[in-house]
């Protein structure tokens, strides 16, 4: 995002951490009524464009808002959905966005309100690393022409009860309300945010074999002072790459591997 939506999402985030620090507000029910309006917006085009036009005041669209979901959602949705259509917005599409994101934060809220938060970011990695082993459930949970409800019932029969509910959900609306991501890209927006709860970057590790306590402990410090943060590791094992590790944090990878540096050599040869 850029500019005003930038600016409107900072100011956004700030207002839902405020509201969840409260222990009186029910996380979990936010997070399914912003969901909900994320749906709803992202469904309505033209009352999108209404709620994000320059050229309406701050306070006519509030009001607007007011009208179509009193009495739908809570009051701390209401409120902060209003704070967010009198912001300005770049893109109307970064509204929708922007509530998809809080969505799912205050789901992970509520995962850390429950001391379960390593448990979803772990679930989530792993769901993600299970999807791309698996064509077969990957094309079925991508599949344009199968319903929500199948699509929903499939995920809770592979995730009801053997992961926390909030990955469930989670996963659920990813799968069932794609808009427009794919099904990595998106799993992988949900990982982020997960680590950003606890202020951390997330570091996928590959490795030849799995790592011990100890490397596992040494690697995420030696990551914190590189990167200034406290790192959450999501481990991998490949036998493919033939020892060492290699680490990819954002879009930085960091390879350290036999294999890649016989592929290194390999290339110095030809050349």
């Amino acid at each position: 995002m850029n500019g005003a939506s930038r600016e409107a999402l900072a100011s956004a985030r700030e207002r839902l951490d405020a509201l969840t620090d409260n222990t009186s507000v029910d996380a979990t029910k936010l997070a399914g009524e912003l969901a909900a309006v994320t749906a709803l917006l992202d469904r309505e085009v033209s009352l999108r464009r209404v709620v994000t036009d320059p050229a309406q005041s701050g306070e006519a669209k509030a009001e607007l808002a007011a009208r179509l979901l009193g009495g739908q959602v809570g009051g701390e949705t209401l409120d902060l959905v209003s704070g967010m259509v009198r912001s300005r917005w770049s893109q109307s599409r970064d509204l929708v966005d922007s509530l998809e994101e809080l969505a799912a934060t205050a789901d992970l809220t509520a995962a850390q309100q429950a001391g379960a938060l390593d448990n979803v970011e772990d679930e989530i990695f792993r769901f993600g690393r299970i999807v791309s082993s698996s064509t077969e459930l990957r094309s079925a949970l991508t599949d344009r022409a199968a319903t929500a409800s199948a699509k929903s019932g499939l995920l809770r029969s592979l995730l009801g009860g053997k992961a926390n509910a909030v990955t469930e959900r989670l996963v659920v609306r990813l799968v069932t309300q794609p808009r427009g991501r794919s099904l990595e890209s998106g799993l992988e927006s949900l990982s982020k945010l997960a680590a950003e709860r606890r202020d951390r970057m997330v570091a996928t590790v590959t490795s030849a074999v799995p790592l011990s306590d100890v490397q596992k402990a040494r690697l995420g410090a030696v990551l914190a002072k590189l990167y200034g943060r406290q790192m959450h590791l999501n481990l991998d094992v490949d036998p493919e790459v033939l020892g060492g590790i290699s680490v990819r944090v954002g879009d930085e990878v960091i390879d350290g591997t036999i294999a890649d540096r016989l592929a290194e050599a390999s290339r110095r040869m030809a050349g």
